[in-house]
């Protein structure tokens, strides 16, 4: 009995008999993961400055509406580009590197904002601080998921989603009451947090282990589990899983459409497809003008939407190691064609002067049901899963793949947003029930569960 018992705690050094971490061994995981979500934090503030600010700056600077609109874009195609490039960067230098990489070019956009004067120094910032937002929004689940222990990776690498919502709600709050350049200079401070305090934590192990650092991936695996955990059986697990992939050719691009990584590539991709072609850039970026069209008041929704973005999704974080990633999500992608129903509703009966004294409450119901939903899983599980399933071989070309397909999709989805509007407003939100419907579909038959089990075994399981 005390050999079986010995057994199990090597294969869980970080585990009670009852299956819960042993917190007093967690602070430099719960540190580490701190300063890598500033970085989603950054994410928010950079995604939430141009909607308090678009009055102020446009008389300031006397910009045009579609010199404003350039300026907002600009941070998509930044983000484009940083989801690219990040993948094979944060392989070459590490996942410390590409967060100070992304939090250098962050700081120097935010300064060029703050100091312009033209359209030309503000754009170039906005196009800088897009890079950064989108190299973070690859490197930091990513990290998280190689430094957590397997029973707390869902809920830190769910606090990525938690801290871009934070970022974003508290940029439309502070946006109110500063002026836009103060704002700008606002979001310097997360930044400065991630640069100081990448020199108290250590690089991912996983990392270390397959660039060969052997005696830095010991030394940062016994950092993160404690100095009197035992972690030799979890680092010869990676060391053994390292060891069979240093026989595979270095990946290419290509690489990813080999049959034996198609179905991680397929997940992964397919998550990003379903969480932005359901239409939430389109309703985040425009919420207040959906609430006005409704007869809603824009500013009490747009409040209401923000509160319930943060909380929600602070839900669906401390749950999602208990709850899993599956059910979450199909939770999610239900509650998300339902909101879509009520507010296709609303603008129908809207449009044919039909119960007009119900539209501005269906609408407001249907979108803070969307918001809700959207949040307690679609928003936080895909780039949790992706964090996961793809091979620490093809994981930088993988992720830069998906990463890319997410920004595209936010891009495409706010773009079209206001053409599809005057198409037809409830056709509009049709349309979006009927792709986040493909998506229940897709994670039902494609997308497995994976919580409670090791990078190293999910990814075994799904490239056979």
């Amino acid at each position: 009995m005390a050999n079986k018992e010995d057994v199990e705690n090597s294969r869980e050094p970080l585990m009670n008999r009852d299956g819960s971490a042993h917190e007093g061994h967690q602070w430099m995981v719960y540190l580490s993961t701190f300063v890598a979500v500033c970085g989603s934090y950054e994410f928010g503030c950079c995604a939430g400055f141009s909607s308090p600010t678009q009055d102020a700056i446009t008389e300031d600077l006397s910009l045009s509406l579609a010199e404003y609109s350039m300026f907002g874009s600009l941070l998509t195609f930044g983000a484009m580009i940083g989801a690219i490039t990040i993948g094979p960067i944060a392989d070459f230098i590490g996942r410390k590197g590409a967060m100070r990489l992304s939090s250098a070019l962050c700081v120097a956009g935010w300064l060029a904002i703050y100091f312009a004067e033209s359209i030309w120094p503000l754009d170039i910032g906005r196009l800088a601080n897009g890079y950064g937002m989108g190299a973070f929004s690859y490197v930091v689940p990513v990290f998280i998921a190689e430094i957590a222990p397997k029973n707390l990776r869902g809920r830190l690498t769910a606090a990525n989603q938690l801290m871009i919502c934070a970022g974003v709600s508290v940029s439309y709050i502070i946006g109110i009451v500063v002026s836009w350049r103060a704002l700008a200079l606002i979001g310097l401070i997360p930044c400065a947090v991630i640069i100081f305090g990448l020199f108290f934590i250590p690089e991912s192990p996983r990392w270390l282990a397959k660039t060969g650092k052997h005696k830095e991936f010991e030394v940062a695996l016994q950092k993160l589990r404690g100095e009197d955990a035992d972690v030799s059986h979890e680092a010869a697990e990676i060391q053994d899983y390292i060891a069979t992939l240093d026989h595979l050719p270095k990946a290419k691009m290509l690489d990813l459409f080999q049959r034996r990584y198609s179905r991680s590539v397929i997940i992964g991709v397919g998550l990003m497809v379903c969480q932005q072609f359901g239409g939430i850039n389109g309703v985040c970026f425009y919420v207040s003008s959906i609430f006005e069209q409704a007869g809603f008041s824009s500013s009490i929704g747009t409040i209401t939407y923000a509160i319930l973005q943060v909380v929600v999704t602070g839900i669906g974080a401390a749950v999602m190691d208990k709850a899993g990633r599956k059910p979450l999500i199909l939770i999610s992608g239900s509650g998300l064609v339902l909101g879509c129903v009520l507010t296709a509703i609303s603008f129908f009966l809207k449009v044919n002067d039909l119960a007009l004294g119900a539209v501005g409450a269906l609408a407001v119901t249907g979108i803070l049901v969307y918001i809700g939903s959207f949040s307690i899983g679609m928003g936080a599980v895909p780039w949790v899963v992706m964090s996961e399933i793809f091979p620490i071989n093809i994981k930088g070309q993988a992720g830069s793949l998906a990463t890319l397909v997410n920004w595209f999709g936010a891009w495409l989805c706010s773009y079209t947003f206001n053409f599809l509007m005057s198409w037809s407003s409830y056709g509009t939100f049709i349309l979006y029930a009927a792709i986040n419907g493909l998506g229940i579909v897709f994670v039902v038959f494609l997308v497995p569960e994976t919580k409670g089990k090791t990078l190293e075994q999910i990814q075994a399981a799904i490239n056979k």
